[in-house]
């Protein structure tokens, strides 16, 4: 009894979005199945992130989809990370000239199923977007963005800000990595956006080695992250561009957002995993840029939930999906003079 108001009382704490970051919810908080954050996550889909598996219903609560009505299919346009509650992180490469025009981009939080996304959903336009003052479309050098959203969103069991990659953070030594995305789930194969979020667990990759001759051949910059396979089969891939990669902290259970999915030369490749921008490297252009402080990563004493117990489910918001037109829009980019080559796609 005292651990379940224990467990009650952190939750309505992070529920406030009060500078905590980096949570998953108990997942009996969302829903009845089982399910594991180790090695294999399975539920009810089995569809994939190219070599992935379906995500349980706010398995990555920080998760967003940034969305367009002139996007074929459901919209999705890029994926993308709640890191405050009116600010996400996302890539630069989204916003390039070959995308539809931008007054119409609205984010969608807190869905795992486009076409179900449940009393935990929220819709936000679009304040402004800040891209990197340096990002080279030619080449996806500092391909990061921000996103500040109309108005701000509130934390619940679906919606939890996620923690930036500290300056400080041994990024290297961490062991348990997935990305998450709705992009295409078949290699060579883009345009086919799946309706729920796929996931899947991958290794980083030495940067020395996605580098190497065999590998990229010098094409990686120092602020930037190889994640996958050597054999390839799983990776992040068309429409993926933004979203998160994400480790689990090897002393703790909170995560971190250690990279932003930018570009790959195809889909699960062997040798040619997906490359993404380093929110480490960048931790100080991000703070910067948005006003008030990043959330902080959780004190040990504020991880009390267990997996598998029964619990009640918190009221949620159940705003309508209805996107709105943006009142304002701010770009700061500069067109690229040429396109960028085909072995570098625009969307991973």
């Amino acid at each position: 009894m005292v651990q379940m108001l224990h467990e009650l009382s952190a939750w309505k704490l992070l529920s406030a979005c009060r500078g905590i970051c980096g949570l998953r919810p108990p997942q009996y908080v969302n829903s009845p199945m089982t399910y594991s954050y180790g090695n294999v996550a399975y539920d009810y889909g089995m569809t994939r992130v190219v070599g992935g598996a379906g995500a349980a219903e706010a398995a990555w609560p920080w998760i967003v989809s940034i969305q367009h009505p002139w996007v074929p299919g459901l919209g999705h346009m890029c994926g993308g990370s709640l890191i405050s509650p009116d600010w996400v992180l996302t890539a630069a490469h989204c916003f390039d000239d070959s995308t539809p025009p931008s007054l119409l981009i609205y984010v969608v939080i807190g869905a795992t199923r486009f076409t179900q996304p449940g009393p935990g959903a929220a819709v936000r336009n679009v304040k402004q977007v800040v891209v990197h003052q340096d990002y080279n479309p030619k080449d996806f050098s500092y391909d990061i963005a921000l996103m500040q959203l109309d108005h701000p969103v509130q934390c619940s069991s679906y919606i939890q800000l996620a923690c930036v990659a500290e300056p400080t953070l041994r990024v290297s030594e961490l062991i348990n990595c997935w990305i998450a995305g709705w992009g295409s789930t078949v290699a060579r194969s883009a345009g086919t956006t799946p309706d729920l979020l796929q996931e899947a667990k991958v290794q980083l990759i030495d940067l020395q080695l996605c580098n190497s001759s065999d590998w990229y051949g010098g094409q990686i910059y120092t602020h930037q992250l190889c994640a996958g396979y050597p054999q390839g089969g799983i990776a992040a891939c068309q429409g993926d561009s933004g979203g998160p990669l994400m480790c689990q902290d090897n002393n703790a259970d909170h995560w971190w957002v250690i990279g932003v999915t930018s570009w790959a030369n195809g889909c699960a490749r062997a040798m040619q995993p997906a490359v993404y921008t380093s929110t480490k490297y960048f931790y100080d252009w991000i703070d910067y840029n948005m006003p008030g402080a990043l959330p902080a990563a959780p004190p040990a004493t504020l991880i009390p939930f267990p997996l598998r117990q029964p619990g009640c489910h918190s009221a949620q918001e159940k705003p309508g999906l209805v996107p709105r037109l943006l009142n304002s829009l701010q770009l700061d980019i500069t067109p690229a003079s040429q396109e960028a080559p085909s072995s570098l796609p625009q969307d991973v």
